[in-house]
């Protein structure tokens, strides 16, 4: 089996460190099996995806409405959108979600920001069909954090899931690249760690800080677990039936 690649959108290298681990224990895989790269320069870039079973983006600090954009936002942007086209199966968290709408034609804005925490998450028609949302619970809760959002999708978008407080909470483009606005690869302790990198980003007061903490272990997120697991399971199947037809 092919190991998966994971892709870090940060210049910090501590909270990429912490995303490994949650990616890691999330998705099930040795560490051997998640080779993690971080796009945390303009010249950065994936490489040769065939190489891989399947890669998984994750979040970032990154907005596309701050302005002016660095060379290395527009650098990351460009590579995040080429994966429109990947080879092998995608599936991105919050952030790769914007860029991926806004290269296809849809629009992201500042209309249903979501505060650190739990979110509820509910499957489209389109989103209970499919090999990766489909075998999950209808309606599921998971945790998120971010100040932007898709406020519509281009042609080439097929909206999966929507929410009470976000709607549009995961979609798909073509076969084989999704995207979600939450974070599926994080549990109540990895966001505790995650939100000590991010006082003064926005996506909490200061004053909310201990408040939300507490209230993280009440959040199940084992359905985002569950979802991150079908992609791994999809992807290898994939690799598999890839390399019997050669």
């Amino acid at each position: 089996m092919l190991p998966f690649l994971l892709l870090s959108l940060r210049q910090n290298h501590a909270v990429a460190k912490a995303e490994y681990r949650d990616f890691l224990a999330t998705s099930g895989l040795r560490p051997e099996m998640l080779v993690h790269r971080m796009l945390d320069t303009d010249a950065a870039r994936p490489g040769d995806l065939h190489q891989y079973s399947g890669v998984f983006v994750g979040g970032s600090d990154l907005n596309l409405g701050q302005s002016p954009a660095s060379a290395w936002q527009h650098a990351v942007n460009r590579q995040v959108a080429a994966l429109l086209d990947s080879p092998v199966p995608v599936l991105t968290m919050c952030y790769g979600g914007s860029v991926l709408a806004a290269a296809t034609g849809g629009f992201v804005g500042v209309t249903h920001p979501e505060k650190s925490g739990g979110t509820t998450v509910e499957l489209t028609a389109a989103g209970r069909t499919g090999p990766i949302f489909g075998p999950l619970s209808t309606r599921f809760t998971a945790l998120t954090g971010h100040t932007e959002n898709i406020t519509a999708l281009g042609d080439a978008a097929t909206l999966l899931a929507t929410g009470p407080t976000c709607p549009v909470q995961a979609v798909r483009y073509g076969r084989h690249v999704w995207s979600c606005q939450f974070h599926g690869e994080m549990d109540a302790e990895a966001m505790a760690v995650r939100m000590g990198f991010f006082h003064g980003h926005g996506y909490f007061s200061d004053a909310e800080f201990a408040q939300i903490i507490a209230g993280l272990p009440r959040v199940d997120t084992s359905q985002p677990k569950a979802l991150l697991r079908n992609f791994v399971a999809f992807a290898v199947q994939r690799a598999s039936v890839a390399v019997a037809a050669r």
